[in-house]
């Protein structure tokens, strides 16, 4: 199903946008499909090979982008004085009590669309964007984001206030990755096709971007995206903010520094310990 999806997702994409208007009926029925796989987890925007190497499926965000594209806003208010408009090719994901997923009241908005997990918990309020894998067991804490096609493993936490910014477009580059076990602390933002790797911990307030070097004072070394690869978080790191001087022009003469963050650990049965405490709650 998904080789013969996929061959036919593809072809639209080739489509001129005329011709793809005409044929839209056709093109929506292909995108409700992928939508049908994406909340089944039969297909991702992105996935790990045995190696533990993260490729893109470029053509599940075509996909996407089709329903956008060729979509029409509804109506989805709830009376009239909460009014809401969306394109229809991408609603509102309809759970019921046998996907085992709380998704606690109080705004939290989950697109169709996406994956989660049986023991998900969310907390108002949060939203899960379009194309999103939410592994079993997270949590996505209050005024979090999952964003499009971020893949978020098994047993995580989002804290409050954290981000895990999704990527959609260009469609050729790496969503967000947070594999398994990984606890992102509140006000955290993970953005620009990061990887954070299992069971590793960002402590509250860590921002980590394309641009931004990761310092590991444990094995002394910098962690940096290049041209061929994005910026990766070790498996198990523990990870701090911090701040690293400026050492030329200005900056360095007003003695001023900018932030970064710092491995300053790896975890251990004490970091374990304090890690599950959470799981109480659930």
């Amino acid at each position: 199903m998904s080789d013969e999806l996929r061959r036919r997702i593809e072809g639209w994409a080739k489509v001129a946008p005329d011709a793809l208007e005409a044929r839209r009926d056709e093109v929506l029925r292909d995108v409700a499909a992928l939508r049908a796989a994406l909340n089944r987890g039969a297909v991702r925007a992105a996935s790990r090979d045995g190696s533990g190497r993260w490729s893109v499926h470029e053509w599940v965000k075509r996909g996407i982008l089709l329903g956008f594209k060729l979509g029409r806003i509804a109506d989805y208010s709830i009376n009239e004085s909460f009014r809401y408009y969306d394109k229809d090719a991408w609603p509102l994901r309809a759970f019921t009590d046998a996907d085992g997923v709380r998704v606690v009241p109080g705004g939290t908005s989950v697109r169709d669309g996406c994956f989660v997990g049986r023991g998900v918990v969310i907390m108002p309020p949060a939203y899960v964007n379009v194309g999103a894998h939410v592994g079993e067991g997270t949590m996505i804490d209050s005024h979090a984001l999952v964003g499009s096609c971020a893949q978020v493993g098994a047993r995580c936490h989002v804290s409050a206030g954290a981000q895990v910014g999704g990527v959609l477009e260009p469609v050729g580059a790496m969503p967000v990755i947070v594999e398994d076990e990984v606890l992102v602390g509140g006000n955290c933002g993970v953005y620009e096709g990061a990887i954070v790797r299992e069971r590793a911990i960002l402590a509250s307030g860590v921002i980590l971007t394309g641009s931004t070097p990761v310092y590991d004072v444990v094995r002394e070394r910098v962690y940096r995206k290049t041209p061929d690869a994005p910026l990766e978080i070790p498996a198990g790191a523990v990870v701090v903010p911090g701040s690293r001087r400026i050492t030329s022009g200005p900056g360095k003469h007003w003695g001023l520094s900018v932030s970064t963050p710092v491995i300053v650990k790896y975890r251990d049965e004490k970091t374990d310990l304090s890690a599950k405490l959470e799981e109480l709650l659930r």
